[in-house]
């Protein structure tokens, strides 16, 4: 079996326990991102397997069609990077772990850390130190203040928690599902849409990204933040309406924001209008990279490569295509 694990830009997964899954097959971990399609094709032309970090790389039905070898996908969580109905045309297995296990703790870990430093102006007061001038401005104290979670998930409760010990006033939104369960566990819910977002201090959105929440934020949505308010995003991107957010920011509302994601991933040019936006606190997508999560994560994909190879696959998104 040979096996192809794709963006692995660091060489770190395998060094850590999940590789073991991977013991006895042909396995080969590209470092580097290939953007160019045609060249990715011929990059893969002779595996039978591969396995994805995260969205890094999409799954398109032109590459699926170069590759006439291979057999499986193996991915975790959400799939809007893979044409799955191509997948079910070439005959190649998808198989994601949809249900995931312990909370992801280095997101919600991320998402905090974002927070704390968009409010004390941390990136801004550090190059202003090194640069030899001192103090630049004065920060937000977060206790007594309000962040709105978007989103009813695991991220979410974890955050919720952090802030409910910094002793910030936590207030939920979502769709109605979500909140129907914030209310049934007793959390406080906004009176509105339009209040969730006008009245909180700190906004984070915690949603999947699927074909139903693409475009979820709007502009009208950010307008209605406070010119001192902060946006956070840590989940994707593509939750926001396209061009909104940087709109939102020139115009003043929200006041400021803290990404980890963007549109275009990796952003490998200087300058990026969103990213070094002077009232953006911006990461590289760098939320869930941990040693710690990506064990987590890849123990599932690799595990799933595993039970592919014994002949009883797990998570399988097109069954059909297995025989």
């Amino acid at each position: 079996m040979k096996v192809a694990v794709l963006d692995d830009w660091f060489d770190t997964l395998r060094h850590l326990p999940c590789f073991e899954h991977l013991q006895g097959m042909d396995v080969t971990v590209f470092t580097d991102h290939e953007p160019d399609e045609a060249r990715l094709a011929k990059r893969l032309a002779e595996f039978d397997a591969i396995t994805l970090f995260r969205e890094r790389t999409p799954i398109t039905a032109g590459l699926l069609a170069s590759l006439p070898k291979l057999r499986l996908i193996s991915q975790r969580s959400v799939f809007p990077h893979v044409d799955v109905e191509a997948c079910t045309q070439n005959d190649v297995l998808l198989c994601s772990n949809m249900k995931g296990g312990t909370p992801p703790y280095a997101a919600a870990e991320h998402t905090w850390a974002l927070i704390m430093a968009a409010m004390r102006q941390l990136p801004q007061q550090m190059q202003s130190l090194r640069a030899g001038n001192w103090q630049i401005g004065v920060g937000k104290t977060l206790h007594g203040r309000t962040l709105g979670l978007y989103g009813y998930g695991r991220i979410a409760k974890v955050v919720a928690g952090y802030a409910e010990a910094f002793g910030m006033n936590v207030v939920w939104w979502g769709s109605e599902e979500g909140r129907a369960h914030a209310a049934s566990d007793g959390r406080t819910l906004a009176a509105s849409r339009e209040a969730f977002f006008a009245e909180a201090d700190v906004v984070s959105v915690h949603v999947r990204l699927k074909p139903e929440t693409r475009g979820l934020i709007t502009a009208g949505d950010l307008g209605d933040m406070r010119t001192t308010a902060v946006f956070v995003n840590t989940s994707r991107a593509g939750l926001i309406e396209p061009g909104a957010l940087l709109s939102a920011l020139d115009a003043g509302r929200p006041g400021f924001a803290a990404l980890d994601v963007f549109d275009q991933e990796p952003i490998t040019w200087a300058d990026d209008p969103l990213a070094a936006h002077p009232k953006v606190t911006a990461t590289p997508h760098i939320g869930f990279v941990t040693e710690d999560e990506l064990n987590v994560q890849f123990d599932d994909i690799f595990r799933q490569v595993k039970a592919f190879v014994a002949g009883a696959p797990l998570n399988m998104i097109n069954p059909e295509v297995w025989h």
